[in-house]
């Protein structure tokens, strides 16, 4: 197998409601991913794709993936790990130990395929929801259901750890995203958890004051948190501030300041 990446150019795309992903791997990657998802579409194991997939598909960042996220319900989990044997991938366990509560790593060449059931924190399995309420996406040439942003927003504002933060995702789906999220449905998901939504959200009208206005107005009041039509500290006419983006991180890592300055 080769080494070159797949490359297409251009950002994602929407024709008749269908979204056409455009996200670089490797051929190996993309040769052992099509393989699984045919057995497991063969065996009638139904799945929807999450991790970089996702991200990059509402969002447009056009990052390597580095694997494939596959969730499935608990009920599918042992069909699944067999469908991965069966494509020839090892259990990555043998060489980096992992928490089997939750997920399944199957490797092979240097490959990884992750099935997940449940949220790494246990705070809620896979259920019918995010296996359905998903738009279709074109990837690796077939149609295949993408988590819905709720779900997947939901399940990265738990992921704030000492060597992994998802807030950067989080903050770049609420970007690209924000305006036809179905806050109520997350609110819901998140239960007694909607404290971390209040964070990131905090963090977001400091980064993108402009863009914050896009987000019900509603959805403030119920966070107690402080409309940003009414704050005086925030020009609001700035769709994101582009020093506050890089004190957070100066690599590239966010949607809009990914293009460069205009010239003077």
């Amino acid at each position: 197998m080769t080494k070159a990446v797949q490359e297409k150019r251009g950002s994602n795309r929407q024709s008749s409601g269908q979204t056409t992903l455009q996200t670089p791997f490797t051929d190996q990657q993309g040769e052992i991913y099509r393989l699984v998802i045919g057995k497991a579409r063969a065996q009638g194991v139904r799945f929807a794709l999450g991790g970089g997939f996702a991200v990059n598909a509402y969002t447009g960042l056009r990052r390597n993936t580095k694997d494939l996220d596959i969730y499935i319900t608990p009920s599918d989990r042992e069909a699944m790990i067999d469908i991965l044997a069966s494509a020839g991938m090892s259990d990555y366990y043998e060489k980096l130990p992992y928490d089997r509560k939750w997920i399944y790593r199957g490797y092979a060449e240097g490959v990884i395929v992750d099935v997940i059931w449940a949220m790494a924190n246990q705070a809620a399995q896979v259920d019918e929801a995010w296996l359905t309420r998903g738009p279709e996406a074109a990837i690796l040439g077939q149609r295949l259901r993408l988590l819905p942003p709720e779900e997947l927003l939901w399940a990265k504002l738990y992921v704030v750890q000492r060597d992994r933060c998802d807030w950067p995702d989080v903050l770049n789906l609420i970007y690209a995203r924000g305006e036809t999220l179905d806050w109520g449905y997350l609110l819901k998901r998140l239960g007694d958890d909607t404290a971390l939504l209040a964070g990131v959200l905090s963090l977001f009208v400091w980064l993108c004051p402009g863009r914050a206005r896009t987000i019900p107005g509603w959805l403030w009041g119920r966070l107690d948190l402080i409309k940003p039509s009414l704050s005086s500290s925030a020009p609001l006419d700035m769709d994101y501030d582009r020093r506050h983006v890089g004190l957070i991180d100066s690599r590239p890592w966010f949607i809009p300041a990914l293009t460069p300055e205009p010239a003077q």
